[in-house]
């Protein structure tokens, strides 16, 4: 699967470029700069949610949404010998941080550092540790508090891990925050792709990159009341279920490759889902099916939420190892993904029936 030279580099600085929860600022620098040739006008709210608008007079309003932050630790106490324990900012794995190195964002640049682990010679067969947040630390190689605080890193300051974006057997894009700023890429790429093709659309495009969704859809719900859409479509990531020790009954059949996971959920309008299927079919761009019994646990929920009820609807791109520094999608599905979503905006119409029968 081939992409232009141009996405391409601008994807792999994107991911390159530390977005933590509450600290997108610089991701986002990256992510405009990229899109200011592809609308018409860019807008940044108070905390840090990024939108690029075609058609800014328009009435009728169509959001197409994807997250910016990614996971992260903070620094929550320092010994005083000199080591740190965390907290988590966002749903960060504790079980894949023994031996990782990370990036301290400290008051006087990055510090590097490594969450430290014990030898498996000192460890007992019979009492084996488990990483926890109580037992997780992190050696920046000071030996002393005061040590600790002179190379500028106090309490609050962010840890990221550092893991670089490569790609596997010319197959699979790999890096951490996969989960999801992939989907601002892939929402670019549409924005980018209607420019290009020279698409005249009748309605106001708001291609829409939030912040803080993996703390609680945060920027998403602050975001939506500002823009009050007519329409919201959102792409996120959702597991690949394939992988060993996942359960499929509980969490359904999802593959790498197999193309966008269209979902079916309470937050879902029906009329912008089967607008969505109809044309990957019409279009014949492969498409799974996926279900949430209650909340699909993205930025639809807040934007179907918001301002009375938005009819809202969820393409989610599977990937492999959430949450990790190892996060894999199929580069076939990035661009499968990108033409459904592009194929579904030239298809909204602000005269389409959007009540229920």
């Amino acid at each position: 699967m081939k992409f232009e030279k141009k996405s391409l580099k601008f994807l792999e600085k994107y991911l390159n470029t530390s977005s933590p929860t509450g600290y997108e600022h610089k991701g986002q620098e990256v992510w405009m700069e990229y899109i200011r040739p592809y609308v018409d006008k860019i807008e940044v709210d108070h905390y840090g949610t990024c939108y690029g608008i075609i058609n800014p007079d328009a009435e009728f309003k169509v959001v197409i949404e994807a997250h910016a932050d990614e996971i992260s630790w903070y620094v929550n106490y320092i010994t005083d010998d000199g080591l740190i324990y965390v907290i988590r900012n966002g749903g960060s794995d504790q079980t894949i941080a023994p031996s990782k190195v990370v990036h301290i964002h400290g008051e006087n640049g990055i510090v590097k550092g490594v969450f430290g682990w014990p030898a498996i010679h000192t460890r007992s067969n019979q009492n084996e540790p488990t990483p926890k947040i109580e037992n997780i630390f992190i050696d920046c190689g000071a030996t002393s508090k005061k040590e600790v605080e002179e190379m500028g890193i106090f309490v609050g300051c962010m840890i990221t891990y550092p893991d670089e974006f490569f790609e596997m057997n010319d197959r699979y894009f790999v890096c951490r925050a996969l989960d999801n700023r992939i989907g601002g890429f892939m929402i670019a790429e549409v924005a980018r792709l209607l420019k290009e093709n020279k698409k005249s659309i009748p309605f106001g495009l708001y291609i829409t990159n939030s912040v803080q969704e993996e703390v609680g859809l945060y920027g998403a719900d602050m975001i939506a009341d500002t823009i009050k859409p007519n329409i919201a479509i959102v792409t996120d990531v959702t597991h690949d279920t394939t992988t060993p020790m996942i359960e499929k009954k509980k969490e359904g059949d999802q593959k790498c490759g197999a193309g966008p996971v269209v979902f079916f959920a309470p937050s879902v309008h029906h009329t912008i889902r089967e607008l969505i299927i109809d044309t990957a079919k019409t279009k014949k761009i492969p498409y799974q099916r996926a279900a949430a019994s209650r909340a699909t646990g993205t930025d639809t929920d807040a934007f179907a939420h918001s301002n009375g009820g938005v009819p809202s609807a969820l393409i989610s791109l599977p990937l492999r190892y959430m949450h990790t520094t190892v996060e894999m999608v199929s580069k076939e599905d990035v661009a499968n993904v990108i033409k459904l979503i592009y194929e579904t905006v030239l298809k909204i119409k602000p005269e389409m029936k959007l009540k229920y029968h």
